[in-house]
């Protein structure tokens, strides 16, 4: 297995990380075991004062963080400083709020005295994708480990100096070794790790395939598990919408991290009564995007995260094309140096076309032109993903009854889907079940006792 930091504006190698051996893999659970031991028993205060620090670090040192998240997977270097910030945020958000979440709740029971006591269950596992390097990690730990639960993390293998140093951070703001433990290992450990009885749980973000594989994992071992996995969001464009407004959003909606992004907007349902002015407007806005080096400020749209992420995007684009898509911008590479894919706007895509179905991870938008809002949300669930969504209408009223139809986990009206601390994050359908994020993210691996103490 190649664990290896390359560039992907230059596509040259810049570190490599050698994986660790069975052995390796054994001697950490037990460390994060003999860790969970101590740490289940510490006080919020004392998790509290860690994770503040956690965020302090992380706020001195931001832009050195952002260059090393672009530097292994290219995003957009005020992207990848928004990504540190808002890791600090999540971690402030469970240090001041955990004690609160995880509080005994009485149960509600006429002649009963009963109450929920919230208790850590021990080590559980993080399997965590390249696009958000930091925040993915952090929205997994930090609720864990606020929850004296202790954490294993393999993280992708094309992001390792982001991955080593986020558990430097974790060492540097007071945790004892194995509370959070970075691995460097094969996708074939990952059984291992689960299969062993004093791992208690796994969560993975990433693709479909992956998660269907965990999810087996932890179905055969009777372990839980919370599944992030892709989406395929519809954004619907009423007759009614602002296209003022609604073009600029749809750019910012599809083209965030280069369009690399589960939550990004990716397909574009328009009522036929505006779609040829938004599909002017659209074109216009994606054509001027500035393909260039990432480190650069002034670049607007990135390389993907590698060479194969590239080749891969433009097989699934020219399968669509061949199969009568019609291309009304891009659809192929650009001549230079890196993983970049030029921005490509495709129409005319139906439901027999290879794509039609499946998440196109780049800079690759698709739109729909359908006779009403009926039409519209009819067209939005056909799909198997089900993570976000967005509906644009001057009426917000009317963008909430629709947003109630959409068979998603998140619908935002008059904006792109979006992730805030405070707010809960997950999907159903294939896009995978479970939540992060808010006070339901600290839930998922937690032992929710009940407690009796008879009749009143």
């Amino acid at each position: 297995m190649t664990i290896a930091s390359i560039n992907p504006a230059t596509n040259q190698t810049i570190q490599e990380f050698a994986p660790l051996s069975k052995d390796d893999v054994i001697a950490a659970v037990e460390l994060a075991h003999t860790a969970y031991q101590d740490w289940r028993r510490a006080t919020f205060a004392d998790r509290k004062r860690c994770l503040l620090r956690f965020a302090e670090l992380l706020r001195a040192d931001a832009d050195e963080y952002a260059r090393t998240i672009t530097l292994d997977m290219g995003k957009r270097i005020s992207e990848s400083q928004y990504e540190i910030e808002y890791c600090a945020k999540i971690a402030e958000f469970y240090a001041r709020g955990a004690e609160r979440f995880l509080a005994d709740q009485p149960m509600d029971v006429e002649g009963v005295d009963a109450y929920l006591h919230f208790e850590p269950l021990g080590v559980v596992m993080g399997v965590m994708p390249w696009n958000f390097p930091f925040y993915q990690v952090v929205r997994f730990a930090t609720p864990n480990i606020m929850a004296g639960n202790t954490v294993l993390v393999k993280h992708a293998s094309n992001v390792p100096q982001c991955a080593k140093t986020i558990e430097e951070l974790f060492a540097r703001c007071g945790l004892q070794r194995g509370i959070y433990t970075n691995l460097f290992i094969p996708s074939e450990f990952v059984e291992l790790i689960v299969s062993d009885s004093r791992v208690q749980g796994i969560s993975l973000t990433g693709s479909e395939p992956a998660g269907a594989a965990v999810a087996a994992l932890a179905g055969k071992h009777l372990k839980r598990s919370v599944l992030e996995l892709g989406g395929n969001d519809p954004f619907i464009v009423l007759e009614d919408a602002d296209l003022d407004d609604v073009i600029p959003q749809a750019v910012k909606g599809r083209m965030v991290n280069a369009g690399q992004s589960c939550v990004a907007s990716k397909r574009f349902i328009v009522v036929e009564a505006v779609a040829d002015e938004f599909l002017t407007g659209f074109k216009k806005e994606l054509a001027a995007l500035k393909m260039g080096d990432p480190m650069d400020e002034a670049t607007t749209l990135a390389p993907l995260s590698s060479e194969d992420a590239a080749v891969k995007l433009h097989d699934q684009v020219q399968a669509t094309i061949d199969a009568g898509a019609t291309v009304l911008l891009g659809g192929d590479r650009p001549d230079r140096e890196g993983a970049y894919f030029n921005p490509t706007l495709l129409t005319d895509v139906t439901p027999d076309m290879p794509t039609f179905d499946q998440e196109l991870f780049g800079p690759v938008a698709t739109v729909y032109v359908v006779k009403d809002e009926t039409a519209a949300i009819e067209l939005a669930n056909q799909s198997s993903y089900g993570l976000g969504g967005s509906v644009f209408t001057a009426d917000v009223g009317r963008g909430r009854r629709v947003a109630e139809q959409i068979e998603t986990g998140m619908v935002f009206v008059n904006q792109p889907t979006r992730s805030q601390a405070e707010l809960p994050f997950g999907g159903i359908k294939n896009s995978g079940y479970g939540r992060e994020l808010s006070h339901l993210g600290i839930l998922e691996f937690v032992n929710k006792k009940l407690i009796h103490l008879g009749s009143v």
